[in-house]
């Protein structure tokens, strides 16, 4: 492992919330960055233990992107590695896209990190592939119009019109509106996984119908950090994958009859 990290800024997912789901990647950088910006509501103070002590740590929940930018920029500029530490994945939710533009627009140097999001973090707690043979085979992962508008191509209930498996981030204000579109779409007894804080210490997990997905909701009194997947898939399923199939042509098997 280098003794020491280029400068630039590393845009780092921490996962959902169990520490043991850091990538190693990201473990390594955190355990060497000089300065490490992260917003701490989302981010287990567990995962601050892997950092180095006389490393600079930035609190960022109560900072605008305005004050966090020219602390990154200042950083690299002084020759300092910055880890931008994300909660789940950057890629999904994360408000990086503007971060990289003026990061890239002042010349500073970047890299992202990707991390566990909580759709796998929970899948995984459930024990259920989201993606079963001969009963659904699309993810599709959005959120309700809130605070931030989402595009009208891209409304809940035209995408529930795919009975895919769908994973519903940042909604529970929205829970009775969200389920109202569901349900025009897929069947009232589709089962809902309604996850809170996945992988943290007070994670909660409700399996329930569609038609009691809001109610269940209100009824835990979930606000935040709220996950919410409705899928075919969550049934117990009695698909096979055919890539382990004994009849499937693989390239590193040829079949056996």
């Amino acid at each position: 492992m280098m003794q020491r990290l280029e400068s630039a800024v590393y845009i780092v997912g921490a996962g959902p919330g169990d520490p043991d789901l850091l990538t190693v990647k990201a473990q390594k950088l955190l355990a060497m960055a000089d300065v490490i910006l992260f917003a701490d509501s989302l981010i287990p103070e567990q995962i601050l233990d892997i950092c180095r002590q006389d490393a600079e740590m930035i609190r960022t929940a109560n900072k605008t992107l305005e004050e966090i930018l020219p602390i990154m920029i200042e950083g690299v500029r002084s020759h300092k590695s910055v880890v931008r530490l994300h909660s789940g994945d950057p890629s999904l939710y994360s408000a990086i896209h503007e971060q990289m533009q003026l990061l890239a627009a002042a010349n500073i140097p970047f890299e992202v990190i990707p991390g566990i999001s909580a759709f796998q973090a929970a899948a995984a707690k459930l024990k259920v592939e989201l993606t079963v043979p001969g009963l659904v085979q699309t993810i599709i992962l959005t959120r309700i119009s809130g605070r931030t508008e989402v595009p009208s191509r891209e409304e809940l209930a035209s995408l529930a019109a795919h009975q895919a498996s769908l994973c519903l981030y940042l909604s529970a204000r929205h829970v009775a509106d969200a389920q109202a579109k569901l349900l025009e779409h897929y069947p009232a007894q589709t089962q809902v996984a309604i996850c809170f804080r996945i992988g943290w210490p007070d994670e909660k997990i409700r399996v329930v119908s569609l038609e009691k997905m809001a109610h269940c909701t209100h009824q835990e009194e979930l606000l935040r950090t709220t996950l919410y997947i409705i899928s075919p898939a969550l049934l117990p399923a009695t698909g096979r994958s055919r890539l382990y199939h004994p009849e499937h042509n693989h390239l590193f098997r040829s079949s056996h009859h």
